[in-house]
């Protein structure tokens, strides 16, 4: 273990900008807080402890395994200008970003639309996971899958997803030269309830902003739109619920 206290520490200083987007994605690294994350076998190039918690039996009786990583304790002030989390657990890990080839996406891919809110960012990718998605493309314009939030809310599923920023042209001519079936959900008179939309052998199902849904390019190269209907008074439904909803609608009519 490498023991640091200074905040001058080229080290530290270098980790300390990961926190934010531009030097995470010009070094292409990104953060991920709590012990959750010494669970997963990805490796880490760095993980940073809490000089509290370097005594801990959990932490290092899990970081064993993590033999090719640089195992550092931050005093505790240094520590907590790099924790995002009121109660930390003592640990941040440091990982490189997932580089994807995107022209090898499967047959059922999830697109979303300049998705905003970090969370919901996050409760997608751990919902695609879960319903047996591999491969999430985002417009430009989307929130950053590497923001501490979105990672802290994948718990984990980061790890097990691809993931895609393109622009929105590309996208289309993408979907259209691979012979997607593009199906969008919208709020709209011509819609179907998502229980009759019939998939294709490739789908790309799109979910829009949170505020203004899908943009309209996309939904006019849409080949169906779907909508879920709403029973009560609410306006409509968090996007991340709506994801899931359907995403395990889809995963029931390809089973079949």
């Amino acid at each position: 273990m490498i023991y640091i206290d200074s905040k001058e520490n080229n080290t530290f200083k270098k980790i300390k900008k990961y926190r934010t987007k531009k030097y995470r994605d010009k070094e292409m690294r990104f953060l991920a807080e709590g012990v959750k994350f010494l669970d997963f076998d990805t490796v880490p190039e760095y993980i940073l402890i809490d000089k509290n918690y370097s005594e801990n039996r959990e932490i290092l009786e899990k970081i064993k395994k993590f033999e090719k990583s640089e195992v550092i304790v931050l005093s505790e002030t240094l520590f907590s200008q790099l924790s995002s989390q009121e109660n930390s657990q003592g640990v941040i890990l440091v990982y490189e970003y997932m580089e994807n080839d995107i022209n090898n996406i499967s047959d059922n891919v999830i697109v979303l639309d300049r998705v905003g809110d970090p969370g919901n960012l996050g409760t997608i990718i751990r919902t695609a996971d879960a319903s047996g998605y591999k491969d999430i493309i985002l417009t430009k314009g989307s929130v950053d899958a590497y923001n501490e939030k979105t990672v802290r809310s994948t718990m984990g599923s980061i790890f097990n997803v691809r993931l895609y920023y393109i622009e929105e042209e590309t996208l289309l001519n993408l979907l259209k030269e691979k012979e997607y079936k593009i199906i969008s959900t919208v709020l709209s008179d011509d819609c179907i309830p998502y229980t009759e939309m019939q998939l294709s052998k490739k789908n790309a199902i799109v979910f829009g902003n949170e505020g203004s849904g899908i943009g309209e390019n996309i939904v006019n190269h849409s080949d169906e739109k779907v909508i879920i209907p709403i029973y009560g008074t609410a306006e409509s439904l968090n996007v991340a619920m709506a994801c899931g909803i359907i995403m395990y609608k889809c995963r029931e009519l390809l089973s079949k």
